[in-house]
């Protein structure tokens, strides 16, 4: 292990519930952008030929999970007790 594998497991060892979340969620958050810039780019259709139906599958299906994934985070937390 070198110094700088050390030094980042440190880091992430000591980090809060709280700071891993922001740390995680804002880098597949900005992957999930990038992603969608560059599907962006499939409308040049000087470039890609497509039609009205591939359009609404791709866009509907991102919508889904959208909505799947805002169902997941709304989800009421489970505190138990006696």
């Amino acid at each position: 292990m070198t110094l700088v594998d050390y030094m980042v497991k440190l880091k992430v060892i000591g980090e809060t519930k709280r700071e891993k979340f922001k740390r995680i969620a804002t880098s597949r958050t900005l992957r999930i952008l990038n992603d969608i810039r560059l599907l962006g780019n499939c409308s040049n259709v000087g470039a890609y030929t497509y039609s009205d139906e591939d359009v609404t599958k791709i866009l509907s299906t991102i919508e889904k999970e959208l909505k799947r994934i805002r169902i997941q985070f709304d989800k009421p937390k489970r505190d138990f007790s006696l």
